[in-house]
């Protein structure tokens, strides 16, 4: 199946040709890619739709609705009765529900109090809650923590999107960084083996002692491991590249060997990740998705400690209902009505009292929560502006290092083709010179972590 879904990505928009020649995807494309077609962060999407779906189901407690009960009975050419109840029910917000019907019977064994006009009775009344259900309600609550669930999912949409952007980033980065080693050894490896010709030729008219051809061939083998190794590298890396590069309808991709990292990333990536002005100036943490998620988690369980509260109340439910024969209608008789009473309250209210201590303990830890996550990230970003100016002056020592070492080499070189020097020498300059370049590609990948980990911080993957 993987073989039948090979696609070579040349571009970022999945350009096909016979061209061979390198070319840079850079990390503003390979950015764009995966926010776009990325599965996992297509799915963080998934949360906002169901957070809209749950929203919509808690506003249909407050749909009208008709409701009929008919009952017949018939037995031996005897209508022992037809009952006919309907109504049309409206849930109003604060626990109000006005209320329609009509109601109507017939036969020969009716109860008395089913007894009615021929052409029946309509009602049209009112049910009030005194107590319990008023001010809130299972309906109100539910509709409440709806819409805020919603700014919740909006913010963990979010963070989940850019913990796949960090994590893909770092891939890019990692590739970046075989990359470039690569091409380091194969560089390498060539000057060792010219060098070792040029030892063998020097040794064959007499000018270097024997030893020199083993020194000379020891440094290309240890250069042709090196080689290898850093070849296994990035071969892996560019794998795990791979699992962030996919097409629509969830084609997975694979990365060509035409395609090379992004060669001057160190001067755009800060532009790209939008973290440039962060590093200048201070970064308000009063939108963050995380603060805004947990504060939508201490809202809603600030309705449910309402809701619990209001259990506390007795609930006394009164209702009143007009009545009136269908044609009838316009001679009003206030005599006429039903009215009704519901009253219940437990004596002890234990579990109530429990549940409000839950809801009021619940809410306390979201509030501690809340406080110590604006702290934390507030010492996060700091430390991270800190260790991004860092890394950029120790990118400058690096930098002289190199230069420095490069000096040292060439002029080892030039000792030795002289006859002033031995082939230890040279070695041992090239060795030092090879640490210090890959400390300093080592270096440039933790800062281009550094500035994806601030990206990942301020979480705006916009």
């Amino acid at each position: 199946m993987r073989n039948l879904l090979s696609v070579f990505l040349f571009t970022a928009i999945s350009c096909f040709g016979q061209n061979t020649s390198p070319t840079d995807f850079t990390y503003n494309e390979f950015l764009g890619q995966v926010k776009k077609f990325h599965p996992l962060v297509k799915s963080a999407n998934l949360e906002i739709s169901m957070a809209q779906a749950n929203l919509m189901r808690a506003r249909g407690s407050f749909d009208p609705k008709i409701e009929v009960d008919f009952s017949k009975k018939q037995f031996k050419d005897s209508e022992y009765y037809s009952l006919l109840n309907s109504s049309f029910k409206i849930p109003t917000w604060y626990g109000v529900e006005i209320k329609a019907g009509f109601d109507n019977s017939e036969g020969v064994f009716l109860n008395p109090e089913n007894t009615m006009p021929n052409q029946g009775l309509t009602s049209l009344g009112i049910t009030v809650p005194l107590g319990q259900g008023l001010f809130i309600n299972q309906r109100m609550a539910d509709l409440r923590k709806a819409k805020m669930q919603i700014r919740l999912s909006q913010a963990e949409r979010k963070l989940n999107a850019i913990a796949v952007l960090y994590d893909a980033s770092v891939a890019y980065f990692n590739w970046k960084r075989s990359y470039s080693e690569v091409k380091l050894y194969e560089n390498y490896a060539s000057n060792a083996k010219m060098r070792f010709k040029g030892v063998k030729s020097l040794i064959e008219q007499g000018d270097k002692p024997a030893i020199d051809s083993v020194e000379a061939g020891i440094i290309v083998k240890n250069r042709l491991l090196s080689l290898e190794d850093s070849n296994l590298k990035l071969s892996k890396a560019k794998l795990e590249l791979a699992n962030y590069l996919w097409l629509e309808n969830s084609i997975p991709l694979e990365l060509s060997d035409t395609l090379i990292p992004e060669e001057k990333l160190e001067f755009t990536i800060q532009e790209t990740l939008k973290t440039n002005d962060i590093l200048n100036s201070d970064f308000s943490i009063t939108n963050h998705p995380k603060i805004n998620a947990i504060q939508s988690k201490v809202d809603i369980l600030n309705v449910e400690r309402k809701l619990k509260a209001n259990s506390l109340l007795p609930k006394i439910d009164v209702g009143y209902m007009y009545l009136s024969e269908p044609n009838a209608f316009d001679n009003y008789r206030f005599e006429d009505y039903k009215i009704g009473m519901n009253f219940y309250f437990p004596l002890f209210l234990r579990k109530e009292r429990g549940d409000l201590k839950i809801a009021k303990f619940k809410l306390q830890e979201s509030q501690f929560a809340l406080a110590l996550e604006k702290v934390q990230l507030s010492n996060k970003i700091k430390a991270q502006q800190i260790e991004i100016q860092s890394l950029q002056k120790q990118k400058q020592f690096i930098g002289s290092l190199v230069a420095d070492n490069s000096i040292m080499l060439t002029s080892e070189e030039r000792l030795f083709s002289f006859g002033e020097s031995s082939m230890f020498l040279v070695n041992t300059r090239e060795n030092n010179l090879v640490v210090a370049q890959l400390a300093q590609i080592a270096l440039e990948n933790r800062y281009y972590i550094s500035n994806s980990e601030l990206y990942k911080i301020i979480a705006n993957p916009e």
